[in-house]
């Protein structure tokens, strides 16, 4: 199949910092299993990269958000006269001005206004909107907007949302979830029962039972939200801006906008970071509307603060957890309540449900479980996706319960998680059986047998005596202690997780591949709209290319809506997935390219008939070696261009009353010994080495893989220890929205993170790969935890642990 470009509608100009195309020529080798360099690496670390919000137009607007300052009330009046007397304001929008029938957006269920309308029902959602020739003239002209709010009961938490009489947060609910929920405030429920608990119970020589309370992580990327809408000529617009899944946000977009699809033109923009929190939409439709009725491009982007209230958080949990074991360690049961806090709207609680119940067993092999987890609506912030989406809460407090269950068989911890260890063959809670390696075992081995680190490591010797280094130290530059009172712990966690879209998505991806001649040399071309969020694709992307294509010349085109869907950059799935397509329509291309060489030279050389022939380094050979053509005589002056889609093996629901089916199609595994020292007076914590073990079935680019276990492992232990967004439980109101008050690690917080990579091929996976991203995020917060309990002997039950939890101040 031969396809020629799809046009682009015709525009005023081109902003600047439109994404160009990315070419790796022979100065970037590497194939699959090499550790090729990023091409976008030096621009980004000498700030070169053109981010989204570095985008722009010789006529732009800016635009800016109003947001509501109460959590739930009714909007009883709003007045813009004033903000739209102001000089320079072009715009003043409302929900009164939405063009289209359609007000409403989401992922699954469409309860998103686009602006409030009515009521409000969270801290800072949209009211209204104000395009200006400057940004703070439009923040000062929405200053003077006058909103008349009648506070309304808010819905908090669990009793709050149950409660006989309790305000509802969605009236009138007709998603397709409201059946199978016991109250309206409930998003989805989903249970996952097999065999008999209670029985199992009664065999158990040991019980144990915790309480465990996770908190509000925020994405905290770097790169505010941020965007640039530009009005075209035909009526539609072209929205360049920093998101995850550009498909997704043109499916919602368009029928607010009342536009059809194909006049609503996406191109990726410069992403700082993602981490599920651009799933969601935050400002697109809004530059957009902006847009439309000026007539002009209209710039916005997000300050820290608003970027705390643009985006869905990671779901705040409470569960409830007991396990069973017999004298020598072996599990009788598991038993566990989730209760996810999804905030005013959807989101994606429903999937982040689904993965918290069906992973809630952890990576252990029990034949009797019973399962509940839910997520609430509340007046709380919206949550959704975030790295490890409802399989984090989980690992929390499972293997807070390992630890607990351990101590209470006078075991070791990891021996005990040996002990009961998946494997390949296991049979799941939800009857799904693990088809591919499951090295949990091996995993924990290795992180138990690696060296622990020198103790005390902040006395160093010298001609003068001994000296401290107080940043090795609890407090670090803060100088509190000199080393009295500081203890060591070590702990150790594994978690699983689930790798692509599961319960019955149609999780596909596109990629377009084109092959020509350029100045005398083959040149490959790979087109997707994959989001290049930080991953490393773009690399992986070209890689497939070389190896599949035999060029070392691969350029990738900017991510936009002229090719089909690559999906989401979340759950771990785009190599597996948008890779499976790229190397897929590599693998249509190469054919196509073998059968013109055919045409051409096939009397030439009876290899051409009978030989396996490969493509590799810039010629068709035979599986021997021998050179029949480059592929520049093979193609001459002609091109080949396929695009084509790519599945991974179709997953199905989960039963809504036993939990049972086949949900995921993949699942990953990591393991994590952290070594802490704590400050037991002041309640200090200095992790000084997170260590991690993780299966990637295929390392397609080593350096990236240490990266992303690195990366995902220090966000898991900023959950640990620091990082937490405050809501106000009196009043719903985000206490803490800036990096002020919300603390991230820096590079004085990581630690060292040596990383142990097996490489166990899936079968089912393109070169035998595993989704990657996510799974060390699980397993080192409670690393983390187990080893502050181990130091201090207190039982710590929520995250992030505070000094005052250690001191009991």
């Amino acid at each position: 199949m031969t396809t020629a470009p799809r046009p682009r509608a015709a525009t005023a100009s081109v902003p600047a910092g439109v994404p160009a195309t990315l070419t790796q020529g022979s100065g970037t080798s590497g194939g699959i299993g090499e550790s090729t360099l990023r091409p976008d690496g030096v621009l980004k670390v000498t700030g070169e990269f053109a981010y989204s919000s570095d985008m722009w137009h010789e006529d732009m607007l800016w635009g800016h958000t109003l947001r509501s300052t109460v959590a739930h009330a009714e909007i009883r009046s709003i007045d813009i006269g004033e903000a739209l007397a102001t000089p320079g304001v072009h715009a003043v929008l409302t929900y009164e001005d939405l063009p289209a029938a359609t007000k409403n957006y989401g992922l699954e269920i469409q309860d998103t206004p686009a602006l409030a309308h009515g009521k409000v029902r969270h801290h800072g959602e949209p009211v209204a909107l104000v395009a200006a020739d400057h940004p703070e003239t439009a923040r000062r002209a929405a200053a003077k907007i006058r909103i008349d709010y009648a506070e309304l009961p808010l819905v908090t938490d669990e009793a709050s949302a149950t409660a006989p009489g309790a305000v509802l947060v969605h009236e009138g609910r007709t998603d397709h979830h409201i059946a199978h929920v016991p109250h309206p405030n409930i998003v989805h429920r989903q249970p996952v029962v097999r065999g008999d608990a209670d029985a199992a119970a009664r065999r158990a020589d040991v019980v144990v039972t915790g309480d465990y309370v996770f908190g509000m992580q925020d994405q905290a990327f770097l790169g505010p939200e941020s965007g640039l809408a530009v009005p075209s000529e035909d009526g539609g617009v072209e929205l360049y801006v920093a998101t995850q899944w550009l498909h997704s946000d043109l499916r919602q977009i368009a029928p607010v906008l009342g536009l059809p699809e194909d006049k609503v033109r996406m191109t990726l923009s410069g992403v700082g970071g993602a981490f599920g929190g651009r799933e969601d939409l935050s400002m697109q439709i809004h530059a957009c509307l902006l847009a439309l009725r000026t007539g002009k491009p209209v710039k916005m982007v997000y300050n820290r603060f608003e970027s705390f209230f643009g985006h869905v958080h990671r779901h705040p949990a409470r569960l409830h957890y007991e396990h069973g074991a017999t004298k020598d360690g072996k599990l009788t049961h598991m038993k566990c309540r989730i209760v996810l806090d999804g905030g005013a709207y959807a989101s994606a609680s429903p999937a982040v449900v689904g993965n918290a119940a069906s992973l809630a067993v952890g990576p252990y092999a029990v034949d009797d479980v019973a399962i509940e987890a839910i997520a609430l609506y509340s007046n709380n912030p919206p949550c959704g996706a975030m790295r490890g989406f409802g399989a984090v809460q989980a690992c929390f407090a499972y293997e807070a319960q390992m630890d607990k269950l351990a101590a209470a068989l006078d075991m070791d911890p990891v021996e005990l998680r040996r002990l009961n260890a998946m494997e390949q063959g296991t049979l799941l809670p939800t009857g799904q059986r693990v088809d591919s390696p499951a090295p949990v075992a091996e995993l924990l081995r290795r992180v138990k047998a690696r060296p622990l680190p020198p103790e005390r490591q902040w006395l160093s010797a010298d001609a003068e005596g001994s000296s401290v280094d107080v940043r090795a130290l609890p407090g670090g530059l803060s100088n509190t202690t000199h080393g009295e009172g500081v203890v060591r712990g070590v702990g150790y966690a594994v978690g699983l997780k689930n790798v692509g879209f599961s319960e019955g998505f149609d999780d596909y991806s596109t990629a377009r591949v084109r092959m020509e001649v350029v100045g005398g040399e083959p040149v490959a071309t790979v087109h997707t709209a994959m989001a290049e969020v930080g991953q490393g694709g773009v690399t992986v992307h070209a890689q497939i290319a070389r190896t599949e294509l035999g060029v070392s010349q691969v350029t990738i085109q900017p991510a936009d809506t002229r090719v089909g869907s690559a999906g989401s950059t979340s759950a771990s799935r785009q190599t597996y997935v948008t890779g499976g397509a790229v190397k897929h329509s590599c693998e249509a291309v190469r054919e196509r390219v073998l059968e013109i060489g055919r045409r051409r030279f096939g009397t030439c050389h009876p290899a051409w008939a009978t030989a396996e022939l490969l493509l590799e380094g810039g010629k068709v050979v035979t599986d021997g070696g021998e050179v029949l053509a480059s592929l520049a005589e093979v193609l001459q002056d002609e091109a080949v261009d396929i695009e084509l889609e790519w599945r991974h093996r179709p997953t199905e629901p989960f039963d809504l009353r036993t939990g049972q089916g086949n949900g995921h199609v993949q699942y990953s595994f990591a393991a994590h010994r952290a070594v802490v020292e704590v400050d037991t007076e002041l309640g200090l914590v200095k992790v000084v080495e997170l260590a991690c073990a993780q299966d990637v079935g295929k390392a397609l680019n080593p350096l990236s893989v240490e990266g992303q276990i690195q990366g995902g492992t220090t966000q898991g232990l900023g959950i640990a220890v620091m990082e937490e967004i405050i809501v106000d439980p009196k009043t719903a109101k985000v206490r803490n929205p800036s990096f002020t008050d919300y603390l991230i690690p820096t590079i004085l917080d990581t630690p060292a993170i040596p990383v142990d990579v097996l490489e166990l091929a899936d079968d089912h996976a393109p070169y035998g790969l595993r989704g990657i991203g996510e799974a060390p995020t699980l397993s080192s917060t409670p690393a983390v935890l187990a080893a502050i309990r181990n130091a201090t002997g207190l039982e710590l039950d929520r995250t992030p642990v505070r000094p005052e939890h250690i001191t009991g101040a």
